[in-house]
């Protein structure tokens, strides 16, 4: 079911887009099916689970950690992480520069911007980064890679309002590009677009989606995953 569920979605997806599985709280047989169906890229949102699928499943996997990160769970990730989708604060790039470093890595991350009319969306507002970007800071952490800007539109019905959102947030990132990245080749992904509203972000500039239910089912949020009886790590 889950390999049907996924070429079904691959088929909706346009050239060149690219697919994140959204994995969080699905079990390790889930992940195995979708990769033995041709899935390589995996999205979680919790350390620990994250760290726990990837010492069980192959290690051609890449990874992607798409939640809210903590500076203090770094660490953890910084060893095979491939791609941060929400780097939200400054400190939190200071964070991960400096994990990768003592890894001896180069770790890809987007920048969050918040674009919904919900206050719980994580994020720098456009202002915020445009801040950011212009005091420099950022460009003395040599281990981390800016790659592009990731975004969530407003939980509704409204496809006008979420249209609007994601065409605003394409011209933002031509903007950030234009100003901040016209000679970096690596700045160019648009992370936005999830289950319910990733054909719309397929029209306004998208290169990465996020799909999780439609490709493993509903998520059980009241059981405490466990991925294996024999393997567990301790992150605290």
């Amino acid at each position: 079911m889950i390999a049907e569920n996924l070429h079904k979605v691959l088929s909706t997806i346009q050239p060149g887009i690219r697919l994140v599985a959204v994995s969080k709280f699905h079990p390790v047989s889930a992940l195995q099916e979708a990769y033995d169906a041709g899935q390589r890229v995996f999205g979680e949102s919790h350390v620990q689970e994250l760290v726990e699928k990837q010492h069980l499943l192959p290690k051609d996997i890449e990874w992607h950690f798409i939640g809210h990160l903590q500076t203090n769970k770094v660490k953890y990730m910084a060893p095979f992480i491939s791609l941060i989708h929400a780097v939200d604060t400054e400190k939190l790039l200071k964070e991960i520069d400096k994990q990768a470093e003592r890894n001896n890595r180069v770790i890809d991350c987007l920048l969050q911007i918040h674009i919904a009319k919900e206050e719980t969306k994580f994020g720098f507002t456009p202002n915020e980064l445009r801040t950011m970007l212009q005091e420099g800071e950022w460009r003395r952490f040599s281990h981390v890679r800016i790659c592009g800007l990731m975004c969530m539109a407003t939980n509704t019905d409204d496809e006008n309002l979420i249209a609007g959102e994601f065409e605003y947030a394409n011209t933002f990132f031509q903007e950030i590009k234009h100003d901040y990245f016209q000679s970096e080749p690596s700045f160019r992904e648009l992370s936005m677009g999830m289950s319910g509203d990733y054909m719309i972000a397929q029209q306004h500039g998208s290169t990465m989606v996020r799909i999780g239910t439609m490709i493993f089912g509903e998520r059980n949020y009241s059981c405490n995953y466990n991925p294996s009886e024999t393997h567990h790590i301790l992150i605290t």
